[in-house]
């Protein structure tokens, strides 16, 4: 709002020329987010709270019994500070902006139907995996459809750490692209078991593609580290600083021990949305990186699946998702939380290596 007000008044007022510059707005953007987050946060606990909106614990979890009752749909509370901060601070007739507006919002409402069903059902079991990936299907359909109907936008898939090769996937890369958010929202959510444990990397992956889509962005960037260019995009940068903004904020109360947690409508959200990311700064292979604790965590569930129906019962790990295989160990779940968050500190620094090591 602020940028399509007062730039054009820049002409008399050279002062808010400041508004032109993506840095600036995305700077404020994240302080913005934050502060509100800050100050509204306990009121929305409280609300939550009120209508009686808390979380129910799986059983098998037995170390989790006493977070029972925890207030849920946290994601609300991001979803909330995150459209605050870009009505203020985005260029409102960015088709990008409100394409991640959209996704973020569309998986979200998949969420917080699965979130609701749960407190109705006054148990653990929402929708149907069915329902649930239904949902998500739709969402990424129409975010891949948006965004394959941009005229600058192509079917290519690049090869990290290589200048010069990349494939045309053609009309397949509408299903590689949903099954990219699709993937990504899933991976977050199963992720989602410990306090602040998947809101952290998130914010490490969102900071790391804030700097892919910035130079995407930039003619002069983009040309220098050889990034495809993509007109426009770079003003996605400000929806990652609003989002990092809104995860600390929301991250104040979820840090252990958690006050509130994120819920579904929180982690479908933001998985979907890191992979729509990786898509617009054409880094779809990249998620796998600066997303590997995600990956990690869901191929931890993919294998002792297998393995447990493949042996006739024997697992793998004590239990899964992995971060209930370390807590089983009797390992302090704060030191978990907090080697998690170095590990993905770690895979995110490699993610950008990306830029100079081709």
């Amino acid at each position: 709002m602020f940028f399509n007000y007062l730039v054009p008044l820049a002409s008399q007022w050279p002062a808010f020329n400041v508004f032109r510059y993506i840095s600036f707005r995305s700077m404020a953007a994240l302080m913005t987010a934050l502060v509100i987050s800050i100050i509204i946060g306990p009121y929305f606990i409280k609300w939550m709270r009120r209508l009686k909106c808390g979380q129910y614990i799986n059983e098998d979890v037995k170390l989790h019994q006493n977070k029972a009752g925890t207030p849920t749909m946290g994601g609300l509370l991001i979803m909330g500070t995150l459209g605050i901060s870009l009505l203020l601070w985005a260029d409102l007739t960015s088709r990008y902006i409100w394409q991640c507006v959209f996704v973020f919002v569309g998986f979200g409402l998949v969420g917080m139907w699965d979130d609701l069903t749960k407190l109705l059902r006054h148990n653990n079991k929402g929708i149907s995996p069915r329902a649930k990936l239904f949902g998500q299907l739709v969402v990424s359909f129409f975010g891949m459809w948006f965004l394959m109907h941009n005229s600058t936008y192509s079917s290519l898939l690049y090869i990290p750490f290589f200048k010069d090769i990349s494939f045309d996937l053609g009309y397949f890369y509408l299903p590689f692209g949903m099954f990219i958010m699709v993937a990504a929202s899933n991976a977050v959510n199963l992720t989602d078991g410990m306090d602040g444990l998947a809101i952290g990397p998130s914010i490490v992956a969102a900071i790391v593609f804030s700097i892919f889509l910035y130079i995407t962005g930039n003619v002069r960037f983009s040309g220098y580290l050889f990034v495809p260019y993509m007109p426009g995009v770079g003003e996605v940068t400000v929806f990652c600083a609003a989002f990092i903004g809104a995860g600390l904020g929301f991250l104040w109360f979820n840090a252990y021990p958690a006050q509130v947690f994120m819920g579904d409508v929180g982690s479908l959200a933001i998985g979907g949305s890191l992979g729509y990311l990786a898509l617009l700064c054409k880094q779809e292979l990249i998620l796998g990186v600066v997303g590997g604790l995600f990956v990690i965590e869901t191929f931890s569930v993919i294998l002792q699946v297998s393995y447990f129906k493949w042996s006739g019962g024997k697992r793998i790990f004590r239990m899964a998702p992995l971060h209930h295989h370390f807590q089983e160990k009797n390992i302090p779940e704060s030191k978990i939380i907090i080697r998690f968050w170095i590990a993905s500190i770690l895979l995110g620094l490699v993610a950008l290596s990306v830029l100079k090591l081709r």
